[in-house]
């Protein structure tokens, strides 16, 4: 997660003004959204609380359901409102017109959360993709959106490493950003699992050292 959506979770806490709040609209709906992920991070959607989300927010039910209508809405809308730009921020703003893609993704892995929230909730992505991708069409096609996009990215950035003599001739470089996936999201996992940022960490090692190994020889 970036340093921005950690904030995010962090900062939930804080105590809010007595008195009603000016109308804003815009801003009430991004109390709830902010509110509604980190219930759901905290969670998981399917056990997220409405009146919990509320209660963060100081908004009404009724300005809950015209913001958004729905649950379901708001979940969607956080998949496509933080969850996505977070990851387009951490995989692949990073990789748009950089010298060497090497270097971006090393810098990003290394960019990874090793902070106690991160380390005990884990991916927000992963989580809900693990939760809710085999219980609605919404959520599964938005996250396998992310993950199709993010794969692509990162493929396009090796592809391009490799014209410019920057990653070996011999990667394919869709699996290779494949695996890159599986490398992050599976420690990630591993880490929420044994609730130890060791873990983590070891893994952002090991990743770096794969990645520096996709230089071509003498480059390394």
């Amino acid at each position: 997660m970036l340093a921005n959506t950690m904030d995010l979770l962090v900062g939930g806490n804080r105590p809010r003004r007595n008195g009603p709040a000016p109308r804003d609209p815009e801003r009430t709906r991004e109390r709830l959204l902010q509110a509604a992920f980190r219930e759901v991070y905290r969670s998981g959607f399917q056990s997220a609380g409405l009146n919990a989300i509320l209660a963060a927010a100081g908004v009404t039910r009724g300005a809950l359901y015209h913001h958004f209508g729905s649950k379901e809405a708001l979940g969607y809308a956080i998949v496509d409102e933080i969850i996505a730009p977070d990851n387009r921020g951490q995989w692949l703003r990073p990789l748009q017109n950089c010298e060497d893609p090497i270097d971006a993704l090393i810098g990003a892995v290394q960019g990874l959360s090793v902070q106690p929230e991160a380390v005990r909730g884990g991916c927000p992505l992963l989580n809900l993709a693990q939760e809710m991708s085999p219980l609605d069409a919404g959520f599964r096609q938005r996250l396998a959106t992310i993950f199709r996009n993010w794969q692509d990215g990162v493929a396009a950035a090796l592809r391009d490493g490799q014209n410019h003599g920057k990653v070996r001739r011999d990667l394919e470089p869709a699996q290779a950003a494949g695996l890159l996936i599986a490398m992050v999201e599976g420690y990630g996992s591993l880490a929420k699992n044994a609730q130890d940022a060791k873990v983590m960490e070891e893994g952002i090692r090991n990743i770096v050292d794969w990645l520096r190994s996709m230089r071509p020889p003498g480059n390394h």
